[in-house]
Parts: C-alpha cells; structure tokens; sequence
C-alpha cells in the first residue's frame, strides 16, 4: 500500500509552472498510489465553489479521474484554502477531513494537520483563524457577490503580507509545545503538517517516547511529497 502527502501549493494563474508540475505528479507518481492527501493551501486563494476558475479545469479533471480510478482523494483545510467546500470536493471524489484527523498508514497511525494551528506565537494570525472560521463568517462573506469577495480577499492578503514582513521568522514556526500537546493528546507519535514551509523531519521526545514531525515543503522551485508504504516514509523532493 502506497500513500501520498503535499500541501502548500498555492496553485495560482501567475504560476502555471506549478499547476503543470502538479498535473505531472498526479498522472505519473500519483496513479500508483492508493491513497492522495491534500493538506491545505493546494491553492493561494479560495473564495467560493460558485467562482470559475477556467484556469484548473484541466487539473479538476485529473484529480476526478485519478479518484475514479481508484486513488483516494482527502482534502485538508489551508489558511488560504478554508473556503472550499463540498460542492468542489464531490466534483474531484475528495472526502474532507477534520482539521486534526487521525489516519491508518501502513507504518502505523498518525495525527494529520494542516499545521497553522500549531504557530501558536503568532496571536494576530490565531485571532485571525478564528474568525474566517466561524461558520457564521463564512456563511456571509460567501452570501456576497463575487467581486465583493476577491475585493475582501485581497485587502486580507495585502494585510497578512505587511504583518507577515514585520514578525520573525520564530514567531511564524511552529510551537514546540503545541507540537508536544496534540502529540500527547492525540496518544499518537507521528505527526505530518505542511503550513510552515520548512520541509524537514523532526523527533520530539514525548513523555511517552519519541514522536516524529514530518513538515512537508512548498512547491516553488521544487515540488515536494511525503511518500508512505510498509517499509516507512520518504519526503521527496524534485525542482520544478
């Protein structure tokens, strides 16, 4: 059994590099796979399943294609991606995880996040989080019409990318702590994220023994996965 992990693509018209790259990987090295997850931020901006975006069709159909085919899509919420919903998903056959979902692997289980949740040094953005969160947010901000929400959506960002700019990059990581805390609250000694942009493999020592944290890396000039089968895991990397 073969699992794949991405995340932080940030696919986007300005980048076709990437999407052809993604296109790439889900119609060679995805159709040996029994199982795609998406952990977030798969695209830059979202901001409703109503909103044509001519750009990913051909990339719609590929990822419908390779879950007909037997390869199963999940998709995890992003911080620029919260937005997709099951109108998006039911078209590509993804099922949608919890933003802390537990997952049977052939190593053993582990604890899958998107990873925003664990920065949590950064209080601007965690009080941020919780309010594009909120259903009742969400539920308004997509009532508007589309130009209103691009307008919306790019004042956000313009915002984030300032405030971006003036914190460190310490800030900006993960929480040793929160790391440790939904290890151990999880009971669990695996856990895979993306968010940050730090690909590496961390080891954590638990009070119940080691945990290991898998970063996933961003596709820019590279592309990254996380491959999983019965002898373990391998974080790939491959330049665009």
């Amino acid at each position: 059994m073969k699992v794949l992990f991405v995340s932080d693509l940030h696919l986007k018209a300005e980048r076709p590099d990437i999407t052809r790259a993604f296109l790439h990987f889900l119609n060679d090295t995805a159709t040996h796979a029994d199982a795609l997850y998406l952990l977030g931020d798969i695209f830059e901006a979202w901001i409703g399943d109503d909103v044509p975006m001519p750009e990913f069709e051909p990339l719609f159909e590929t990822l419908k294609t390779l879950s007909e085919q037997g390869c199963k899509l999940y998709f995890q919420h992003g911080n620029r991606d919260f937005l997709v919903g099951k109108h998006f998903l039911e078209r590509i056959g993804a099922k949608q995880l919890e933003e802390k979902y537990r997952v049977s692997l052939p190593i053993g289980d582990a604890l899958l996040m998107h990873g925003d949740q664990l920065c949590t040094d950064d209080k601007d953005y965690q009080e941020f989080r919780v309010l594009v969160r909120d259903p009742n947010w969400q539920k308004e901000f997509l009532s508007k019409p589309v130009k209103e929400r691009l307008s919306i959506a790019q004042q956000l960002r313009a915002t984030s990318q300032q405030r971006n700019a003036e914190k460190s990059n310490d800030i900006m990581d993960v929480n040793p702590l929160a790391v440790a805390s939904v290890l151990q609250e999880a009971d669990i000694e695996l856990l895979i994220h993306g968010h940050t942009h730090r690909p590496a493999i961390h080891y954590n020592q638990l009070k119940a023994g080691q945990g290991t944290r898998v970063v996933l890396g961003d596709w820019d000039t590279q592309l990254w996965y996380l491959e999983c089968d019965e002898n373990g895991f391998t974080l790939v990397d491959e330049p665009i």
